[in-house]
């Protein structure tokens, strides 16, 4: 086995949950092709540099493609993540260098591609709400420069009565509090050092926020997610899907 193929308990989740197709020609084997996918997403290489090992490098592209376009990267990262500990959840974002070859094309297209100039040059920005694990549970791509807390509204369905959020003071706002309320959770965030009355703050649980960070630091792991090379904001996002689907499964694998 290399060094980054999928394990026999990883294998075991996953296979399952893969489309089956009892009619026409065989698939070309889907462990080999998702160890060829997993090889690039972890080097950061380019496709075309996946090792013969894994069969021909176009195959491993156009089964990712396909696979995106179906829905099945989303669907594997959805039906793994159900189990997440929902008592404790946190939010925050990491800001994502885009790599040149990713930049190329008219400047009017970068926006809608998620990509968004800062001092830096052009970055995207991965939001991830995760729960006490620092286990990922919601994903999603902005511009670079996008507000958090503003990025943040449509990323809390999975937020219940009895939850309790945490977040840095990017998402300190009335609106978001309010929210939280309405759905009977609180929000332990860091409040604004202009709030004249903060709201109640539990720094005890604050300190278990470093989860989202750590979260982070294993996605950036995955040279493919670390640097941005994909043009296509959906096909980075299937990327930053898959590096969290093993993220997962390393983490149930080694609790077994």
């Amino acid at each position: 086995m290399a060094r980054f193929d999928l394990t026999d308990f990883e294998w075991s989740v996953i296979q399952p949950l893969l489309p089956n197709k009892p009619r026409g020609v065989p698939r070309v084997d889907d462990r080999r092709v998702l160890n060829g996918i997993f090889w690039r997403l972890r080097t950061g290489a380019p496709w075309a540099d996946i090792p013969a090992r894994y069969g021909p490098y176009t195959t491993c592209v156009n089964r990712f493609n396909r696979w995106r376009k179906a829905g099945v990267l989303d669907y594997l990262l959805e039906a793994v993540s159900e189990a997440y500990d929902g008592d404790i959840q946190m939010i925050d974002s990491s800001s994502i260098r885009v790599h040149q070859p990713a930049a190329n094309g008219k400047k009017k297209d970068i926006r809608s591609r998620c990509m968004g100039r800062s001092r830096g040059g052009l970055t995207t920005k991965i939001h991830a709400l995760v729960d006490a694990m620092g286990l990922p549970i919601v994903l999603k791509l902005t511009e670079g420069q996008a507000h958090d807390g503003q990025s943040a509204k449509d990323m809390f369905d999975t937020v219940r009565a009895g939850n309790i959020l945490l977040a840095d003071r990017a998402y300190d706002s009335n609106a978001l509090r309010e929210r939280l309320a309405e759905r009977g959770a609180w929000g332990n965030i860091r409040a604004m050092p202009h709030r004249i009355d903060p709201p109640v703050f539990s720094h005890w649980l604050y300190k278990q926020r470093n989860a989202v960070e750590r979260f982070f630091n294993k996605l950036k792991h995955f040279r493919a997610v670390a640097t941005r090379y994909d043009k296509r904001d959906d096909n980075y996002l299937a990327s930053v899907k898959l590096a969290s689907l093993r993220i997962w499964l390393r983490f149930n694998e080694s609790v077994t």
